[in-house]
């Protein structure tokens, strides 16, 4: 088993080393491929005991069967499917298998679940639960006006630096998923916060040496990148001084700021392009957030 589990070892590693560079993947997803791979690789080895290469179909199976059994949800038995597809697809690639094993087990159908969303009025009300006198406060106003009202995902409003900001341009530049940049319009609002911010920031680098974290838009308290940890606590506090009790995280903004462009009647595609998705059937799960739009929609349409 040792000398099986050492090629598992190697061959991961060297499938992560690919999916990093050439297929340019945030290190949050390889790290999710890495570790669904890794769940499947103790099952084999746990069962079979077996390399990489002499996987075989029926073992896949049995694996889906063992991850429904511990109930895990259709989606997560659809992901690691897809992790597992592309990791027998990189042996084909570098000629270690002649075909692969999970090439014809289709996925769990799962129901599509409508993702959590505020109203305009909570959305204000959790903004604005935010103390903004103190240079802290300023900070994290400016930032949840940003992740709403351009519609971010968090690791694009973390990932934001000074150079991205056109403000005379009434835009931002965003750097999404697979380094795909977009540009995104930024209301008046958001950008009166963010000015403010950006006056507290050149206060304080009067008095600070500089960080290499100061490309970044916002810092921590140390002038570093802030986390995604940081950002999810920030709106956590928020939430509860709002008095909201959802659970709410920066994707529920992310969520809210879509369902609430729709029912201002952008189009779908218009929405699409805000959030960065490549493929509109993402979007159209909005559009069931809001059935009197689509109907709407629907009815404009000439015959």
């Amino acid at each position: 088993m040792a000398q099986n589990s050492e090629k598992w070892n190697k061959t991961i590693q060297a499938y992560k080393t690919y999916i990093r560079l050439e297929k340019n993947l945030s290190e949050n997803s390889v790290e999710a491929y890495i570790r669904d791979i890794t769940v499947f690789e103790n099952f084999v080895l746990r069962m079979y005991d077996v390399t990489p290469t002499a996987v075989e179909e029926y073992m896949i199976e049995r694996f889906l069967v063992h991850l429904h059994e511990k109930e895990h949800k259709k989606s997560s038995q659809a992901r690691v499917l897809s992790g597992i597809k592309s990791f027998f697809n990189y042996l084909l690639l570098i000629d270690k298998i002649e075909s692969s094993p999970a090439e014809f087990i289709a996925a769990p159908k799962s129901s599509r679940t409508l993702p959590d969303t505020l109203s305009i009025a909570e959305v204000e009300q959790i903004i604005g639960s935010i103390d903004t006198n103190t240079v802290k406060g300023r900070r994290d106003r400016a930032m949840l006006e940003l992740l709403y009202s351009c519609g971010l995902r968090v690791s694009e409003l973390i990932t934001l630096k000074l150079n991205d900001l056109f403000f005379g341009e009434g835009y931002i530049r965003v750097l999404g998923k697979g380094s795909k940049q977009r540009l995104v319009p930024i209301g008046r609002v958001a950008q009166e916060f963010v000015m403010r911010y950006l006056d507290d920031r050149k206060e304080e680098e009067g008095r600070a040496s500089k960080s290499r974290g100061e490309q970044y838009l916002f810092l921590s308290n140390r002038r570093t990148k802030l986390s995604r940890v940081m950002v999810f606590n920030i709106i956590r506090q928020a939430t509860e001084d709002a008095g909201i009790t959802k659970r709410v995280s920066p994707h529920t903004f992310r969520h809210s700021f879509a369902t609430h462009l729709l029912a201002g009647g952008a189009s779908i595609r218009q929405v699409q392009d805000m959030l960065g998705h490549e493929n509109i059937t993402t979007t159209e799960i909005y559009t069931h957030l809001n059935p009197d739009h689509l109907r709407e929609a629907i009815e404009r349409i000439e015959l």
